[in-house]
């Protein structure tokens, strides 16, 4: 696995478009988001469509037609320095094909930021474009608007990335051990949905995978992690990193899941790492070359996330 193009870092005044690409939108969040974007001397635009809703499928944000443009003409408009998604839920798998992923190549790297459902853009961004992305809070995310660790992070991630190039969560070892490799991941369910689709990478050899989820029940997580194994795609993974199980079955009952899936691939895990559904959640940078020490529970940056 090599490491990814890096986009620049920002600089107060940047311009910065925040777009729907998988749920609806609260707008007052939104509205939150975007004050807080201000307050970091940052120009927020929203997408077009950003508030939009599907006239039959109320979990989406709108058409995919409409979703899929939002983020191509802001990632297309040479006045926009990044891209950050509104929030996750579902429906960018329905809008990553619409995609014209040579206009997107042409217009350069930039910033992309999100988490949850925009790990299939993640993956994309990573095959298509190679490139760089921020697993980081969401503008209309409650941890975006109300959490100031998660707010600092993300800042520091975005303006001052020397400053967090080590990134140290409090966590613990699941199996101990120091390894080396390129950072990848997201959520587990959506890296299990995604094997065998145009845009997803063939294995995670060589790699510092990082994997949380939300809201499912253990068997299912059992099952996630049983397809990526089955399918060969954790084969020579250098190492892992757990997130945040929010609403999930309880961390008692699926901390033994993790240790029986992952243990036996005989590399570092460690859990707890603060990325994800949590509060605070911390910004990991995916594509980077990276050291992880599962007994101090650090990540280290070989280079700062952005340039």
């Amino acid at each position: 696995m090599k490491e990814l193009t890096r986009p620049r870092r920002l600089a107060p005044g940047a311009r910065v478009a925040v777009v729907a690409t998988s749920g609806p939108v609260p707008e007052e969040r939104l509205q939150a988001g975007l004050d807080v974007l201000r307050g970091w001397d940052l120009d927020p635009v929203a997408g077009p469509h950003v508030l939009d809703r599907h006239a039959e499928f109320g979990y989406l944000a709108g058409t995919d037609a409409g979703r899929a443009a939002d983020l191509q003409n802001a990632w297309c408009d040479p006045a926009v320095d990044a891209v950050l998604c509104a929030r996750g839920g579902y429906g960018a798998q329905r809008m990553t094909d619409l995609l014209d992923w040579e206009a997107l190549r042409a217009a350069g790297p930039k910033v992309f930021v999100g988490f949850s459902d925009v790990t299939v853009l993640h993956e994309a961004f990573a095959t298509r474009l190679g490139l760089a992305t921020l697993h980081g809070p969401m503008a209309a995310g409650i941890d975006f608007v109300k959490n100031a660790r998660a707010q600092e992070h993300l800042r520091a991630t975005l303006f001052a990335p020397e400053t967090v190039r080590t990134i140290a969560s409090g966590g613990r070892a699941l199996v101990p051990g120091r390894a080396r490799g390129v950072t990848l991941g997201g959520c587990l369910s959506l890296l299990a949905a995604e094997l065998g689709t145009p845009h997803a990478r063939a294995s995670a050899a060589g790699g510092l995978l990082c994997l949380e989820d939300v809201g499912e029940e253990t068997y299912r997580l059992d099952r996630y992690l049983t397809q990526l194994l089955r399918a060969g795609w954790l084969e020579r993974v250098r190492g892992v990193l757990l997130g945040s199980w929010q609403q999930c079955s309880g961390y008692q009952e699926i901390r033994p899941l993790l240790a029986d899936r992952l243990g036996a691939l005989g590399v570092p895990v460690v859990e707890e790492f603060g990325f994800g559904h949590c509060a605070g959640a911390l910004t990991i940078p995916f594509g980077v070359a990276a050291e992880l020490d599962a007994e101090a529970a650090t990540l280290t940056l070989d280079e700062p996330a952005l340039r």
